[in-house]
């Protein structure tokens, strides 16, 4: 072999490693770039699955109810909201509408949704047994990015709460009104007497006067209540604060109601312990007792007992109670006992007199204090008022 032809193998041979490196350098960076692919496709599906439970977390945590739904009008998505709406159970793919949620007028929206682009401000009404509420349905179809129809979603809010407000504040708008038409009807008719004539005879005279001072009165005390429970409900009230004896608040409390009282024929019985102190506004607890004394006289039984009791309570609590002995509530009237204006025999309530806002103000003064109230009550068994105070730091002598 001349060195010609040792050349040339030479050459041939550096070829070959030369164009092995090279493959064997391509398919390592293939690989590499293979691996860094891997990689981020699995940082890329790791961030896919990450973002889809924290949307999955978030639709779940919504207040509004949403079902979204598919072309063939199975349900893609229903929320958890939805689902306690309207009572079914999660998941609730490949159901109908219709199935789910039991309820035609909501199949009925999504239907209309096939030639409207929306359906808006819709009020829908789910009776059940043990409740009633009110929905804002507010629908909207879905668009591919072709244009194409891609099904339909539907949002549910609850009016329940809102609906339930607006109920109270027409019920205490007339009550008011009531409240203060009696009144000034009888100052009216009272004035005209006097007007037309009346006043020449001292007795008409002095007996329309008594009567409009009476009712000018009671307008007062309706506006000074009124006005007290604004300022409660807005925190506007500034309590002074200090060490007050719950036996001798109970005493003055009975002290005041006493002529009423007698003429009731009703008993009062101060069985406070000495030595019970409150950390509370003198003047405010004077007029929850006041409140609650007044009440129980008024509604308890003539010729019965009106006692007040007391004790201290564990986690530096103090409580007082106002019993009598009358008919007692029943037990439907309970829960409304502290609303404003309500009265649990209207008729009997009248004739009292008072201003029907007595216990509302009661248990606002009580939670001013940091306190609380209730009742324990059933027919012919009386009632008993419970509220509860934070107790003074200063020690008992």
């Amino acid at each position: 072999m001349n060195a010609l032809e040792i050349l040339l193998l030479l050459a041939l041979a550096a070829t070959v490693v030369a164009v092995w490196w090279l493959r064997a350098r391509l398919a390592a960076t293939k690989a590499q770039h293979l691996r860094e692919l891997a990689e981020q496709r699995g940082q890329r599906e790791a961030e896919l699955h990450a973002q889809a439970e924290r949307t999955t977390a978030l639709f779940d945590r919504m207040v509004e109810g949403i079902i979204v739904v598919g072309l063939d009008g199975k349900i893609r998505l229903a929320n958890h909201a939805a689902a306690e709406l309207f009572g079914f159970k999660l998941p609730v793919q490949d159901r109908t509408v219709l199935e789910a949620t039991r309820h035609h007028e909501v199949a009925a929206l999504v239907a209309r949704l096939e030639i409207e682009p929306a359906v808006l401000n819709h009020e829908l009404r789910l009776d059940r047994v043990t409740e009633t509420r009110f929905l804002q349905v507010n629908a909207l179809a879905l668009r591919a990015a072709s244009g194409a129809r891609d099904g339909a979603i539907v949002v549910f809010h609850d009016l329940t709460r809102l609906r339930q407000l607006e109920a109270v504040r027409q019920e205490f708008v007339a009550n008011v009104s009531h409240e203060l038409r009696t009144p000034l009807s009888l100052i009216k008719s009272a004035a005209e007497t006097l007007i037309d004539g009346g006043r020449s005879d001292p007795a008409i005279t002095a007996r329309f006067l008594e009567i409009i001072d009476k009712n000018a009165n009671r307008l007062t005390l309706v506006i000074d209540d009124l006005l007290l429970l604004a300022r409660l409900d807005s925190g506007r009230v500034e309590l002074s604060l200090g060490t007050v004896g719950l036996r001798a608040a109970a005493q003055d409390a009975l002290d005041d109601a006493a002529l009423i009282a007698r003429a009731r024929g009703v008993s009062l019985h101060n069985q406070v312990p000495a030595g019970i102190l409150a950390h509370a506004d003198p003047e405010r607890l004077r007029q929850v007792l006041a409140n609650l004394v007044d009440n129980a006289i008024k509604y308890g039984r003539a010729d019965g007992n009106v006692t007040l009791g007391g004790q201290a309570l564990a986690g530096a609590r103090v409580e007082l109670t106002v019993r009598d002995d009358g008919p007692g509530i029943p037990a439907e009237a309970k829960s409304r006992i502290f609303e404003r204006f309500y009265r649990v025999d209207k008729a009997r309530s009248r004739e009292q007199g008072g201003t029907g806002l007595g216990l509302a103000i009661v248990k606002n003064v009580v939670q001013a204090h940091g306190g609380e109230v209730r009742v324990e009550s059933s027919p012919g068994n009386g009632t008993e008022f419970f509220i509860t105070l934070p107790a003074a730091k200063t020690v008992a002598v």
